[in-house]
C-alpha cells in the first residue's frame, strides 16, 4: 500500500498530517480494491485536492453564492431549511447533501443524517472517500491515466486539474 512517508512527499504536507491519515487509507483501499500503484496514485491525487492535502475533511463554509444555493436543491435531496449548511462537504471527497449523507450513511451502516459530523472522523472520511470511489468505478479511469474522467466524476468539472495531475505524478514517482 502506501506508507506516511509517501503521502508527504507525494501530497507535499508534514509528516505528522501524513501518519494521521496512512492507515485509515490504506484500509480503504484495501476494502474498496483500490490496489495497484496507479490506481492509489489516482486516489492520493483526488483525495489530496479535495482535503487541502489533507488538512479539511469539513467545506469551508462562507456561506459563498455557491453555498447559499445548496439549500432547496433537490437533486442533493437537501429538502428542510438549513440542509444545505448541515449538509456540505464533508470527508476526504466531500459528501454533500441529505441525500448522499443518507446513501453514504446506509452503505457504511453509519446514521450521518443524524450525525453528520461523523464523516470528519478519520476512518469515516476515508471510508467514504473509498466507497465513492469503487460506486462511480473510478478503478477503470485510474487505470487508463484518465485524471481528468475522475475530476469530472468527483468533481462535476475538471476544477484543480492541474493541481491533480501534479499530485499523481509525484504519487506515482514515490509509488515506484
Amino acid at each position: 500500500m502506501i506508507t506516511a512517508e509517501q503521502i508527504a512527499e507525494s501530497l507535499s504536507c508534514p509528516i505528522e498530517r501524513a501518519q494521521k491519515w496512512y492507515a485509515v487509507l490504506n484500509a480503504a483501499m484495501e476494502e474498496f480494491g483500490i490496489d495497484t500503484p496507479q490506481r492509489i496514485a489516482a486516489f492520493i491525487a483526488q483525495v489530496g485536492h479535495e482535503s487541502g492535502r489533507l488538512l479539511y475533511v469539513k467545506e469551508l463554509w462562507g456561506p459563498t453564492p455557491s453555498q447559499s444555493g445548496y439549500d432547496g436543491r433537490s437533486d442533493l435531496g437537501n429538502v428542510i431549511a438549513g440542509d444545505g449548511f448541515k449538509f456540505r462537504g464533508r470527508g476526504l471527497l466531500q459528501v454533500t447533501g441529505r441525500a448522499n449523507y443518507k446513501r453514504v450513511g446506509d452503505a457504511l451502516g453509519l446514521d450521518l443524517v443524524s450525525h453528520p459530523e461523523l464523516l470528519e472522523q478519520p476512518d469515516v472520511a476515508a471510508r467514504s472517500a473509498g466507497l465513492f470511489w469503487k460506486m462511480h468505478e473510478l478503478n477503470e479511469w485510474a487505470d487508463r491515466g484518465d485524471t481528468a474522467a475522475i475530476t469530472r466524476r468527483i468533481n462535476g468539472g475538471i476544477n484543480g486539474l492541474k493541481e491533480r495531475i501534479a499530485l499523481y505524478e509525484l504519487t506515482s514517482a514515490t509509488l515506484m
